[in-house]
């Protein structure tokens, strides 16, 4: 392995592995956003959980706790600097600089380097970072401080020597099964369950489930949506509203999507019929079919009992864990519906009923969708899905928490370790056979005096009943009773 102290730069060759890292693992693929598709994106808080995992699995600081926060303004940082780029990359007045958001509706896209094929070649796959640094500064045109100057106003130093195994690599297999252990294991933390046969089959039972064919194409294939939708509202592309909703009729079916075209309102200015015609729509087709949260049905339990008890924090890592349960298909469907359900829900909103709130429609209209336990009261449902709404922009994050436990397993798998004796939270602290002997032979002798102690002090008991109990005492264990009373 490498050492990042034996490197020329190493605060540079910390940037360059964070770079390559985020160009090979988080995933990019086609997206849209507001009714556009866009090529070849990634969203931002999978950028962060990316970076997030890489810098804590490589202790490039050591064993510093790395808020969040701090990997926002890596990710910033890097966004400056021309790494990637915000999607649409239209940004309103020439002065206002783009901001990173860790969100799972924020776009962006990687930029070409110059010469990057040329200036790096083969040892860009070797993590060079003095090379890479060079066309990254190249390739920016900001006059700020240099990436290097970032560690410092983080208060974030790269640590003496810490070490990055190349020669070793996991498969992604195993990387798999090694976040869907830890992530149960996590939740059993936080979740009080019953029974355990639900959550350790959970990948059988969601495989289960009926998944509604997807049309990816149906914009682009579909007439009836081109002239009705995409026609009609080429001037409302900024709308945050219609932008949600189009991104839900992607699950809607042909049929459907036919129909709304059919009745699509004749006033090119009457979005509030536009409005209404996408909301009834996607509330018809969500009130009828399977639940996207319906597997699990313990973990509702237990979410709802921490919001009662008001654990909003502990709820919202256990939400977070439970979401990322889910298989990519339902996680992206329900990503979408969340994300149209709090835009919907807002009070400022397009009004969807006169004389209700917002926040209670979107509730009542597509609770059913998201979640129908017959075990859970209508109050908690209720609480539940509010909850959802409410931090919609952070249940798809992934807990900090849990970034820490995987890398440091994965990183003992690396290493040929034992992968759980260091994980940081196991139910029984492992210890040496002759260890647990001592421990033992202790923990005994202690409860056996406090029970003597009880006895002789309990003045309920009568004397006769006192000396039966103390001969009894004696008979199993006279060193602890004479260690006690003496000779």
């Amino acid at each position: 392995g490498f050492s990042v102290a034996q490197q020329p730069f190493g605060a540079t060759y910390v940037w360059s592995s964070i770079i390559n890292t985020l160009q090979t693992q988080v995933e990019v693929k086609k997206r849209r956003h507001h009714l556009k598709r866009h090529n070849d994106c990634f969203v931002g808080s999978e950028a962060v959980d990316v970076i997030f995992s890489h810098l804590i699995q490589n202790k490039y600081f050591g064993d510093v706790d790395i808020p969040r926060a701090k990997v926002v303004r890596v990710c910033q940082a890097l966004m400056d600097y021309k790494v990637f780029e915000a999607v649409p990359t239209k940004v309103f007045g020439k002065d206002k600089k783009p901001t990173f958001e860790d969100s799972s509706c924020s776009l962006y896209r990687f930029t070409t380097i110059p010469n990057q094929d040329s200036q790096l070649g083969k040892e860009n796959k070797l993590y060079s970072p003095s090379r890479y640094s060079d066309a990254l500064f190249r390739s920016s045109d900001s006059t700020s401080a240099s990436l290097e100057d970032l560690w410092e106003n983080l208060s974030l130093k790269p640590a003496n020597s810490p070490h990055i195994n190349m020669s070793t690599t996991l498969s992604p297999q195993v990387i798999n099964e090694v976040w869907q252990e830890e992530t149960i294991r996590r939740l059993l933390q936080l979740v009080d369950l019953p029974l355990l046969d639900s959550l350790l089959r959970q990948q059988e039972v969601v495989s289960k489930v009926p998944q509604p064919k997807r049309q990816p194409d149906l914009i682009n294939n579909s007439n009836y949506l081109d002239r009705g939708i995409l026609k009609a509202y080429s001037d409302s592309q900024e709308d945050e509203w219609l932008s949600a909703a189009a991104d839900c009729l992607e699950y809607l079916p042909d049929q459907m999507v036919v129909d709304i075209s059919r009745n699509f309102p004749e006033q090119p200015d009457r979005t509030d019929l536009v409005k209404e015609l996408l909301f009834d729509a996607i509330g018809k087709y969500y009130s009828s079919r399977e639940p996207l949260l319906n597997h699990l049905s313990d973990v509702h339990n237990g979410i709802a009992e921490l919001l009662v008890n008001g654990k909003t924090e502990i709820a919202l890592e256990a939400t977070q864990l439970f979401l990322k349960l889910l298989d990519s298909q339902n996680r992206e469907e329900f990503r979408r519906l969340l994300y149209f359900m709090a835009v919907a829900a807002h009070p400022s909103a397009f009004k969807l009923q006169k004389e209700s709130d917002n926040r209670m429609v979107v509730k009542r209209i597509f609770s059913k969708a998201i979640v129908d336990n017959k075990n859970l009261s209508k109050g908690k449902t209720d609480l539940l899905v509010l909850f959802l709404i409410d931090h919609q922009k952070d249940v798809f994050k992934i807990p900090g928490t849990l970034h820490k436990i995987v890398s440091v397993k994965l990183m003992a798998i690396q290493k040929g370790r034992d992968p759980n004796r260091d994980t940081g939270y196991i139910y029984c602290q492992r210890i040496d056979q002759s260890d647990y002997s001592d421990y033992t032979q202790k923990t005994t002798k202690d409860e056996l005096m406090n029970l003597l102690k009880t006895i002789d002090e309990d003045s309920k008991l009568s004397a006769k009943e006192k000396k039966k109990l103390l001969s009894q005492f004696y008979k199993y264990h006279p060193d602890i009773f004479i260690e006690y009373f003496g000779d």
